[in-house]
């Protein structure tokens, strides 16, 4: 069984929140998929989404960004990229691209997701 540890980054904040909603979603289908190979996962959406939904804290990459790069630095072995609409123009994820690379972290844009 596979153990690497994966963090998945997602494309996310929109100014509709129905999108922002569908894109957890996506990233929640994702997390399960990757979990059933035997990775061991880290989705800042996935486990972010919901307290900030709930606790009304801020949605954008740069109020997130010290807590996803920890996870990327410290953790990660492997970054995959899920390739849904709006990943591309995503801050966050030219972001954690960036990081990935200078930590020499694995990236992969392999996943995609029927939700989106």
């Amino acid at each position: 069984m596979n153990k690497e540890r994966v963090y998945l980054a997602s494309p996310y904040t929109s100014k509709d929140k129905v999108v922002m909603t569908l894109r957890y979603e996506a990233a929640l289908e994702a997390t399960s998929r990757l979990i059933k190979k035997g990775y061991i996962v880290f989705s800042p959406i996935v486990h972010c989404h919901p307290t900030a939904a709930v606790y009304d804290l801020p949605r954008d990459h740069t109020f997130w960004l010290a807590y996803d790069m920890s996870f990327i630095i410290r953790w990660a072995q492997i970054l995959y990229v899920l390739c849904i609409e709006g990943w591309e123009e995503s801050n966050g994820i030219v972001s954690d691209i960036s990081i990935a690379n200078a930590a020499g972290v694995h990236i992969q844009y392999s996943l995609s997701s029927p939700l989106l």
